[in-house]
């Protein structure tokens, strides 16, 4: 499903509608545009609609889409998107630290490490420039910590997977569903407390090897989230779309 399938953008347009749309096999902007069923102004912000996707402009949607069905941008935006994860040295933005963050692009990982290239300039780079972004608890956790550690206000379109996933009937955290669907990963044995550990070896000690490990654990969590994305739009398609359509 892509966002020219959707019409729920549309001020005045619901879920109710829209299926209705679907099945009488009205199901891309093209077709409702010529079917008569619009009012001017309707017709007026599927042109807006129109023209801000052809442009790529992502933020257009982010404020048009109601947020649980921002997933239906992710086809259209599949190639710009980020995927990312972060690792903190506990779990208050006030108090503590991000020490990693690792960023997954069109096939290539990039990691940026306090001390190192971790700095506002650097983040705003990755961030800024995806036409979106997707996460796990991102909403609720990585974006607000790297808000308010680097003073950053990320604007980008960010589709947190932990909600869409419990739309689905996967619940609990990212390495649960994982094993649910059989995304496979190495280091299994760390976790979020074993991630600071290693932080901590490398700050105090200068342990290179759990810095390396620390990053390549990190990277995992923001590779990861591309199959695990694309498991769960195709599911919300299958249910969502797919059963109204002639």
């Amino acid at each position: 499903m892509k966002a020219e399938n959707s019409f729920i953008h549309i001020p005045g347009i619901g879920e109710k509608t829209e299926k209705k749309y679907w099945k009488q096999g009205l199901t891309h902007w093209d077709h409702v545009k010529d079917s008569g069923k619009l009012s001017d102004s309707k017709k007026q912000e599927l042109e807006k609609a129109e023209k801000n996707l052809e442009v790529g402009n992502s933020i257009y949607f982010k404020e048009k889409f109601p947020s649980q069905s921002l997933w239906r941008i992710y086809e259209n935006f599949s190639e710009q998107a980020c995927f990312f994860d972060i690792e903190t040295t506990g779990l208050s933005p006030e108090r503590n630290k991000t020490t990693t963050v690792s960023f997954y692009r069109a096939g290539e990982s990039k990691t940026l490490i306090r001390g190192q290239d971790l700095t506002r300039e650097r983040l705003e780079e990755e961030l800024f420039e995806s036409k979106l972004l997707v996460s796990f608890n991102g909403k609720r956790f990585d974006a607000p910590f790297l808000e308010k550690n680097f003073d950053l206000n990320i604007q980008t379109p960010h589709i947190d997977l932990m909600y869409p996933a419990k739309r689905i009937g996967l619940s609990g955290g990212l390495k649960k569903i994982e094993k649910q669907l059989q995304i496979q990963r190495e280091l299994e044995d760390i976790d979020g407390r074993e991630a600071v550990r290693l932080w901590k070896k490398y700050e105090k000690n200068g342990n290179e090897n759990a810095l390396e490990k620390l990053v390549k654990y990190n990277q995992y969590d923001a590779v990861n989230l591309q199959e695990l994305t694309e498991i769960i739009v195709k599911r919300l398609d299958n249910e969502i779309y797919r059963p109204h359509l002639k």
